[in-house]
């Protein structure tokens, strides 16, 4: 957990910098990386150079499989060919169908052909997050088809990856014939992640539909029985909530960035009924998405929600204020947030510290009177080994949400113009899912957007130019950098002598003194 907790630090503080010198000046640390922590470190290098497609697969290219499909007999090296794969997903995000890739073809081309040839599960994820991640909104039969076959293989890991992929393929089309492929699988696998993966797909599938989703909608929060007892009828067996967990995702991505009051409603009727902690947890989180335009009401919306007995619905309400007030430093989420960093419960102080990052990425001390001592708090959870291990981990996060992509970065999930950052809203939702599947958190990074100002010529090249800022420059310092403490050497203190000890020495002395006298006598 704890080097899955710097492998996020060091790529969200260098997401979309191509600076990795952490990482090569590190080697060591990195090598104690094993199994998915490695797939999740290699990845982190498709965080860090997000958005450079002419090198994205020099740069991963050592980690890259060959499209064979062979295994290699390296120990581990699945996990970094996997992690790898996901990895060029992220640094050509939505723009893998003309980004280039081997030989003259497309870099979705390429990952379609590993995940066809692919033979272990792990390259399979790898591959099929990916192509997901890089053909997104594409709508790529093709693709599709491949991911599908991958996901009738029926390998717990693989196919969640594909299941999610679908989704992200066919986003926002609304097809009812995929829809009914991917909903009679997940009645047919028996494989909590497969049906996850295919839940969070169909949710993808009818991204913006608004009024279309609504019978999906309702089919899916209204799934009450286990899909085990359509085999076994005679068992009585508890209630399969992914489904319906699946359900509240679609109903907040059909109305993404549109505060649609019956939308509103049926997630707060689900936050506070449902028999499922996950799915209450899941329906106040996704709140965000639908109010993430009206970031100022959302505190007051949760409020209550912040203060229930159930410490999930108390966690889904930091991510929501988290998700929907990213960038603003809105003192009102602040407020409800602070007080839940001391939480009972380690998961929801985690997604406390989470969301305070979000909340006040690219504001100073000027503009925020809080963020002061919110670092310290981070610098001083991160720093204790007493602490609960979730505690640290959201602490970790949060520290870097607050210092992304080298400190020119800010989180939103609509453009400048109004709009839905559909890039941005898929990230989030993907990076929600990191409580099931850490690797999924480096989604986050879809949701970064530059805040620098970029002037270019005719030519496409940089000026150089100057521009008049009215603002006092303290709302655009930068906080000083951390500073090592230094180790106190302490002074040795000079023995202290007991009076008593004085008088028995000095009695020693007069006898010794003595009894040398007596000597010299005789002598």
């Amino acid at each position: 957990m704890y080097h899955n907790a710097v492998t996020f630090q060091n790529a969200f503080m260098h997401a979309g910098t191509t600076s990795d010198t952490f990482l090569r000046d590190n080697l060591d640390w990195l090598g104690y990386a094993s199994n998915w922590s490695k797939f999740t470190a290699t990845a982190a290098l498709g965080v860090i150079h997000k958005g450079n497609f002419e090198q994205g697969m020099v740069i991963l290219g050592p980690y890259l499989p060959g499209e064979n499909g062979g295994e290699s007999n390296l120990a581990g090296a699945a996990y970094s060919e996997g992690g790898a794969l996901y990895g060029l997903g992220l640094i050509n995000a939505g723009v893998g169908a003309i980004s280039s890739g081997v030989g003259g073809r497309t870099v979705e081309d390429y990952l379609r052909n590993i995940l066809k040839a692919a033979q272990g599960e792990v390259v399979q994820h790898g591959a099929a997050l990916g192509l997901g991640i890089a053909g997104m909104g594409g709508r790529n039969a093709e693709a599709y088809d491949d991911l599908k076959q991958t996901l009738f293989t029926d390998t717990a890991v693989g196919g969640e990856a594909a299941g999610y992929a679908m989704g992200l393929i066919m986003l926002g089309t609304g097809n009812d014939t995929i829809k009914n492929e991917m909903l009679t699988y997940t009645r047919e696998t028996q494989h909590e992640k497969i049906i996850r993966g295919l839940a969070i797909g169909l949710a993808f599938l009818y991204y913006g539909r608004q009024d279309q989703a609504d019978g999906i909608a309702k089919e899916l929060l209204a799934e009450k029985v286990s899909q085990l007892s359509v085999t076994i009828p005679q068992l009585t067996l508890p209630q399969d909530p992914i489904l319906r967990y699946g359900g509240v995702y679609t109903l907040a991505l059909a109305y993404a960035g549109i505060p649609n009051n019956d939308a509103v409603r049926r997630l707060l009727h689900t936050a506070v009924s449902d028999t499922s902690d996950d799915v209450r947890r899941a329906a106040v989180t996704c709140l965000a998405f639908l109010l993430f335009k009206n970031p100022r009401q959302v505190p007051r919306i949760v409020q209550l929600l912040s203060e229930s007995y159930n410490p999930h619905v108390r966690c889904g309400a930091t991510l929501a204020l988290g998700i929907a007030c990213a960038g603003t430093g809105l003192q009102d989420a602040i407020e409800i947030l602070e007080p839940m960093t001391k939480d009972s419960v380690d998961f929801v102080r985690q997604g406390a510290f989470i969301a305070l990052g979000m909340i006040l990425v690219q504001q100073s001390d000027a503009s925020s009177p809080s963020l002061a001592s919110i670092r310290a708090t981070y610098a001083k959870l991160v720093g204790d080994k007493h602490e609960d291990p979730m505690a640290r981990f959201g602490a970790a996060l949060g520290q870097s949400f607050i210092d992304a992509g080298g400190r020119n970065v800010t989180i939103s999930l609509q453009s400048r113009a109004g709009t839905g950052n559909t890039s941005a809203i898929v990230g989030m939702v993907m990076f929600c899912q990191f409580w099931y599947w850490y690797p999924l958190a480096h989604c986050a990074s879809l949701a970064f957007q530059p805040t620098g100002i970029i002037g270019l010529t005719e030519d496409l090249k940089a000026p150089k130019f100057d521009f008049i800022s009215n603002a006092r420059p303290s709302l655009f310092a930068y906080p000083s950098s951390m500073k090592t403490p230094k180790k106190e050497t302490t002074a040795k203190l000079t023995t202290a002598v007991l009076s008593t000890t004085a008088k028995v020495k000095a009695r020693e002395r007069k006898k010794a003194a003595s009894e040398d006298a007596a000597e010299g006598v005789r002598d």
